[in-house]
């Protein structure tokens, strides 16, 4: 799989990822860039590549940027005893964190990596700068009947010997039908797949999904059980400078989810993106990297002034 985007001067390659040991367990992760730290967490059927998607599709120019791409607790290599519950991964990425020496870090999440990344913001208060949030979970989350069906379906084909080379090669021998999945509007489709970047970033999401298909399910298991129980997170604990980009028509993760953190943390803000489905981030890919720039922008920015305050 390649998750570097032709043409993208200021991206970086992903290197091959590593298992550290940390205080709460091993963390499979990709590290790579120098400066400001961004902690990408993928969401579910995920790993360290789509973290690293995460980070591409997030911004343009990577080159200032050291980005950190784990697989969360029960994706790839990652045990899932490192971390089952939100409040577990935000101590393991803190963990994770104090192995290789960084002191603070910018966290973007996506999906179901909603709430660890928020717990962090909660737990790690001094370790946290801010928190992107893209089409993320916030709270207990109503999984329609027909994706556990797909996922145990899925659960019992890949214990078949061959069967999960065979799924892979029918998903991306016609990308286009397996995109239909998750963007309904044919029109937004057809846009998403002819731009040289959203298209060429989320037919590498496709292909990630189907890559070792069967070491991404412990972890997708485990958080699709704990969003359907999840307990009301405490938002009004959650400090830093918080961006919440969520389409009004994601069908997975409902708008509402999004309100919530503008309602009740201080210190948050709503990119919504009009008509926006699950997968906005490649859809309204130049909306969403103005908007995470921008408002990253502001955040170091008064970091820099409070810092050179005597």
């Amino acid at each position: 799989m390649t998750f570097f985007i032709d043409g993208g001067a200021g991206q970086l390659a992903m290197p091959t990822p590593v298992i550290t040991p940390t205080r709460r367990g091993a963390i499979q992760h990709a590290d790579s860039g120098k400066g400001e730290v961004l902690l990408a967490l993928h969401g579910g059927v995920g790993g360290f590549d789509q973290s690293w998607l995460l980070a591409q599709a997030l911004f343009a120019d990577l080159s200032a940027w050291r980005v950190l791409a784990p697989s969360r607790p029960g994706y790839l290599d990652t045990p899932l005893a490192t971390g089952r519950i939100p409040e577990e991964q935000a101590d393991a990425y803190a963990a994770l964190l104090d192995m290789l020496e960084i002191d603070k870090t910018i966290v973007a999440a996506v999906s179901a990596a909603g709430p660890s990344a928020l717990q962090f913001a909660i737990r790690h208060p001094n370790r946290c700068e801010a928190v992107i949030l893209v089409s993320a979970a916030t709270g207990a989350l109503s999984v329609p009947v027909r994706v556990l069906r797909r996922l145990r379906m899925v659960t019992w084909l890949v214990r078949i010997p061959g069967m999960q080379a065979w799924l892979r090669r029918k998903a991306l021998g016609d990308p286009r039908r397996t995109a239909t999945r998750s963007i309904g509007d044919p029109a937004v489709l057809e846009r998403t797949l002819a731009d040289p970047q959203a298209g060429s970033l989320f037919l590498a999401l496709q292909e990630s999904v189907m890559t070792r298909a069967a070491a991404r399910l412990p972890g997708t298991r485990n958080d699709t059980a704990l969003l359907q129980v999840l307990p009301d997170l405490p938002l009004a604990e959650v400090r830093v400078p918080v961006l919440v980009i969520h389409g009004t028509a994601d069908a997975v993760v409902p708008f509402s989810h999004a309100e919530r953190v503008v309602r009740q943390a201080p210190k948050a803000r709503l990119c919504g993106i009009e008509g926006g489905e699950h997968v906005v981030l490649f859809t309204h890919l130049a909306e969403v990297r103005a908007a995470a720039s921008a408002f990253l922008a502001g955040v170091l920015d008064a970091d820099h002034q409070s810092s050179t305050v005597p």
